[in-house]
């Protein structure tokens, strides 16, 4: 029988797990051959990134499961003896593990004013970013228009975007002061009487949304600005010989010709908005009696005010973090189901 004559016996074929997973390191081995010099760009932004934000995420999301706080962070009590040597005991109160009791406790009210805060941050939010974009649209319109004086407005109406928010919440304060603030001093000349601003929950709120719109709507401005400028004129002049009416020319070229930068800026602003802390923080304080507090201040305020509650702080920055998250993932699916690419 010659060699010829022998037929090699057949072999199994590899699974497709194993030829997707082979197939999958040849790629990210060519990459790194082919951009190492990338990925060497990439890795010290990658390594800050890790320690600055990934690491104390997990912290707090593990925090958020124990009973930490100021009293029972220390795992050992130590005590100094004669002769200055230092003896160290187990702490029988340390933290420990609690499971679901923080988010439990909050949800269910018994630890601080949850739901309270909630509705004052969805007041908040939806007031400040609603006011942001109308009122920065109308200027964007407005700007965008041949019209006399236009760099001066544009530069002007800048100006509060370049002061920093804890100076703008003190001399909003001021203004809202109830014996030595300009606006209660101008309300008799209107024949209104003056309002204690800061001693009902709804006029505090008042304050601080007011505050919050005078520093947020030019950012809004100058990103719908842009957005108009990147309209073509073209269909304007095409719309304005078949007869249509500047509100339709608006509401049918404007608005739709803004959805891709209007989209991205009213997801960056209610993320801000909702994360916004200096202003509640410094114009309204809280007053009256906790009532405008919002989730931002609160988790603040359980982290380091008080006896400390860590546990209690980190609760509230992962419910933080998932109410985001939640509305950035339906925000991006309503818009991918309009057709738009975000």
């Amino acid at each position: 029988m010659s060699v010829t004559d022998v037929t090699p016996e057949p072999t199994a074929p590899p699974e497709p797990g194993t030829r997707r997973t082979r197939r999958e390191r040849g790629r990210l081995r060519r990459s790194f051959d082919r951009h190492w010099y990338a990925w060497a760009m990439v890795l010290p932004t990658v390594a800050v990134l890790g320690l600055l934000v990934l690491f104390p995420l997990v912290q707090g999301v593990y925090q958020s499961f124990t009973n930490l706080n100021e009293s029972n962070q220390r795992s050992e009590i130590c005590t100094k003896v004669l002769g200055g040597a230092e003896t160290c005991t187990p702490n029988p109160h340390a933290a420990k593990f609690v499971g679901l009791d923080n988010y439990i406790d909050v949800l269910s009210g018994h630890r601080g004013q949850f739901w309270l805060q909630f509705s004052n941050t969805l007041v908040w939010t939806v007031s400040c970013v609603v006011l942001h974009f109308a009122i920065g649209l109308g200027l964007a319109v407005m700007l965008n228009r041949n019209m006399r004086g236009r760099a001066f407005y544009r530069v002007a109406l800048i100006v509060p975007w370049a002061v920093p928010a804890f100076v703008a919440a003190f001399a909003w304060r001021f203004l809202f002061d109830q014996q030595f603030g300009l606006i209660n001093a101008v309300l008799p000349h209107l024949g209104l009487d003056p309002v204690e601003w800061y001693a009902n929950r709804w006029t505090s709120l008042f304050t601080a949304i007011t505050t919050n719109v005078w520093l947020g709507v030019p950012f809004m401005m100058v990103a719908l600005l842009g957005g108009l400028q990147a309209i073509p004129g073209e269909l304007y002049e095409a719309a304005e010989i078949d007869g249509a009416t500047p509100w339709q020319r608006f509401v049918n070229i404007t608005l739709p010709g803004l959805r891709p930068v209007s989209s991205t800026v009213i997801l960056l602003g209610t993320i801000w908005t909702f994360n916004m802390f200096p202003i509640i923080y410094f114009v309204t304080r809280g007053q009256p009696a906790g009532q405008t507090e919002i989730l931002v201040t609160g988790a603040f305020r359980a982290a380091f005010e008080g006896v400390r509650n860590y546990s209690l702080a980190a609760t509230y920055g992962v419910l933080i973090l998932s109410m985001l998250t939640l509305y950035a993932g339906i925000y991006r699916r309503v818009l991918a189901k309009q057709g738009e690419v975000f």
